[in-house]
């Protein structure tokens, strides 16, 4: 669950994570704690929507303007953010409102950002996604994949910069998610509680001393923490500019049609995926290794199966598969 989060910060592009397991599992605790290694990013200092300065092409209307008139764009630097979308939440508040009235009135577009547009350059957080209405979910992966969120109200449009890290949370037993919107997540990790004897007394006493001490528990992780945020700006200078050699787009294509993979999407997050788990550990050129390390997190979800069927993946399987790989 962390290597994916942590794959995902360092790649947006990866396509976000969808963290499936039972209640207790700390999978919203795991989630929300990634706010203290977030990287800084730049935006434009002011915008309400956070745009990009190096991104030209997908300002919002206000800072387009500005450049238009001649004005250059002030920035800043700020650490990403957690943004959470209420499971009450509904169309207009997720994806802002246009005031109709007012651009009849006026002639000019009035808009109500929604969560949308605070997520745009950060990471939007859905806990329970599985009980999220369909086009609700349609609505969030549409904007993560484009990067672009649009909204039409009588003819009328408005769009603005929403580039985000996706990530779900959701317990299985309380139903599951449609297999072509399980797709468009780009990695899946499967969450269970600790078996081990030693490991889940460690749990447990760790909860109990941060509710005991809150600031004490986190200060004592501090260098842990700072490593761990290290790693990750370290990890995007070295994804910045990098680019696949043809060995591992052809290992990525190989598994994918071994496991009969529909579409390109497996294949594409497989190398991305790979690539960053290759960086974060410093490292510019990703391995066979870093392949089959990512490969399960890319497949698991993808998998065909039949109607309340539980598939495995097979770890074993997978290694023979890219032994096979001339």
């Amino acid at each position: 669950m962390k290597t994916a989060l942590l794959l995902n910060t360092v790649d947006p592009g990866i396509g976000g994570v969808l963290i499936r397991g039972e209640k207790g599992t700390a999978k919203s605790t795991t989630v929300r704690s990634l706010a203290q290694v977030l990287p800084e990013v730049e935006y434009v200092k002011g915008c309400v929507y956070r745009c990009d300065p190096k991104h030209g092409k997908r300002f919002c209307p206000d800072c387009a303007e500005t450049i238009a008139s001649g004005a250059k764009l002030e920035s800043e630097k700020a650490p990403m953010r957690v943004v959470e979308l209420p499971l009450s939440a509904t169309e207009d508040r997720i994806a802002g409102t246009l005031d109709i009235e007012h651009v009849l009135s006026t002639g000019k577009k009035k808009f109500e950002p929604g969560v949308l547009a605070q997520a745009n350059g950060n990471l939007l957080y859905v806990d329970e996604v599985n009980l999220l209405e369909d086009h609700m979910v349609d609505l969030l992966l549409d904007a993560a994949a484009m990067g672009v969120n649009y909204v039409e109200r009588e003819g009328i449009s408005f769009e603005h910069p929403s580039r985000f890290i996706l990530v779900g949370s959701m317990n299985p037993e309380e139903g599951e998610i449609r297999p072509q919107l399980l797709d468009r997540f780009g990695l899946c990790v499967e969450i269970q509680g600790e078996k081990d004897l030693s490991v889940r007394t460690e749990i447990v006493s760790r909860r109990l001393a941060f509710d005991a001490d809150p600031k004490g528990f986190t200060e004592a992780y501090v260098k842990e923490t700072k490593k761990i945020k290290d790693s990750i700006t370290e990890a995007k200078k070295i994804l910045s500019g990098n680019f696949p050699d043809k060995d591992l787009v052809a290992l990525a294509s190989h598994i994918a049609l071994y496991f009969e993979m529909e579409g390109h999407r497996a294949d594409i997050t497989m190398v991305r995926a790979a690539m960053a788990y290759a960086a974060l550990n410093g490292r510019k050129k990703a391995d066979r290794e870093d392949m089959a390390t990512v490969a399960p997190m890319v497949m698991s979800h993808r998998m065909k199966r039949k109607p309340f069927e539980k598939t495995v993946f097979d770890i074993g399987e997978l290694r023979s598969c890219i032994q096979q790989f001339a």
